[in-house]
């Protein structure tokens, strides 16, 4: 299976504080982001991608991506092992604006990893009835809406 870390998450006191201190520091340039139901912005670092969240400390949405080519696999090891998380984003299976899909779980140590794959139709009927949108249970905007995970090349 081929992956890759697409994105890194942390946590800020202050969003547009911590949007320039990584401008600045790394030439990080803002994103536009899907509205998530707290503030959070998103960042490019050439092809990664860091998400500020604001928080006072590591809250529960400390997380770290990474890109699947097919998401089948790790979805039925998580739930063999009872591993998804559907509280902290709303939903343990999300659709993203541009066709992505992002299954959320937890490690045994309880770190949340989001796990991300293009192609709603690529999967099984059964997963894809588990599939709910952002955007029915999140309202999003024209600009949220245009937010796609992956900086383009």
């Amino acid at each position: 299976m081929s992956s890759r870390v697409n994105h890194v998450s942390v946590s800020a006191r202050d969003l547009e504080e911590g949007i320039a201190f990584y401008a600045e520091l790394l030439g990080a340039e803002r994103l536009a982001t899907p509205a998530f139901g707290l503030p959070v912005a998103w960042l490019a670092l050439g092809r990664t991608q860091l998400h500020l969240f604001r928080s006072n400390d590591a809250p529960v949405h400390h997380h770290f991506g990474v890109t699947v080519d097919d998401l089948e696999g790790p979805y039925r090891f998580a739930e063999r092992n009872d591993a998804f998380e559907r509280e902290t984003f709303g939903h343990h299976l999300i659709e993203l604006p541009g066709d992505v899909v992002q299954l959320y779980l937890r490690d045994p140590s309880g770190n949340l990893v989001e796990l991300d794959c293009a192609g709603v139709a690529r999967l099984p009927d059964d997963i894809r009835a588990e599939l709910r949108p952002l955007w029915d249970f999140r309202p999003q905007s024209e600009e949220n809406l245009s937010a796609r995970l992956f900086v383009p090349d």
